[in-house]
């Protein structure tokens, strides 16, 4: 089947937030040094989580009507104001608070990213579909050292994932049919959105994305996926590269 499907694929693209990075690990690691310099303490794994949760509150306010289509960086700092002021912290200046809302910008790869998409890329198109926005996107894999060939985000179609509208603008761009593209994600109800669209679909297992939080991650795919591996590296073997 992974044979099969390999052969007929053209690109992928990638989910990022926990699939590609691990934005629990980088978060905390950042919020935590900030607390550290000014001597607050909290327990900034679920100050992590609760900052993360701005940004799929903000989403699902675009898709109830009661907001506008924000970008993942204006989210964040909407979040990120909220919880800065619940913990007392006030001192920090507006250059550090946006430096501080940036970190999203600053996210570290899991182990196997690089390299898996390093292969990957050898005999595909690769590229992001996140409902990041498209600077936040570049500025990670600068950081990152991902060596995407386009980058493709929710804003390019004013819209957020699971939007089939979304999924279509990728293809429609890179001129493939659906079938040809195969998104890849951590998260079953993207690629089961992304199958209803006619793309095809690979799930990776990301059991830390969560780490020790209430919130747990999908450890198995969903029956329709097409294509479930560990990692990346699996993946391109999987994929026949």
């Amino acid at each position: 089947m992974s044979d099969e499907i390999g052969g007929k694929i053209k690109a992928l693209v990638f989910d990022v937030f926990g699939t590609v990075v691990d934005w629990r690990s980088s978060i905390t690691r950042e919020i935590k040094s900030v607390g550290k310099r000014l001597g607050v303490e909290a327990n900034w794994e679920t100050f992590a989580d609760r900052w993360r949760a701005g940004y799929h509150d903000g989403m699902q306010a675009f898709r109830d009507g009661t907001d506008v289509w924000k970008t993942a960086d204006q989210m964040y700092r909407d979040r990120l104001d909220l919880l800065l002021a619940e913990h007392g912290i006030t001192s920090l200046s507006e250059p550090e608070t946006e430096h501080l809302n940036r970190a999203w910008h600053r996210l570290d790869p899991w182990p196997d990213s690089v390299e898996g998409l390093t292969k990957l890329k050898s005999k595909f198109v690769i590229g992001t579909l996140s409902n990041g926005n498209v600077g936040l996107l570049v500025n990670m894999a600068k950081y990152g050292g991902l060596p995407w060939d386009c980058v493709f985000a929710g804003e390019l179609a004013g819209s957020y994932k699971p939007d089939p509208k979304v999924y279509l603008m990728a293809t429609n761009l890179l001129g493939l049919e659906p079938h040809e593209v195969m998104m890849i994600a951590a998260h079953n109800h993207d690629l089961i959105a992304a199958k209803k669209t006619g793309l095809s679909t690979g799930f990776v297992a990301r059991p830390d994305e969560y780490g020790s939080g209430d919130r747990k991650p999908d450890l198995h795919a969903a029956p329709e996926v097409d294509v479930a591996v560990s990692d990346f590296i699996e993946l391109a073997t999987k994929l026949g590269v």
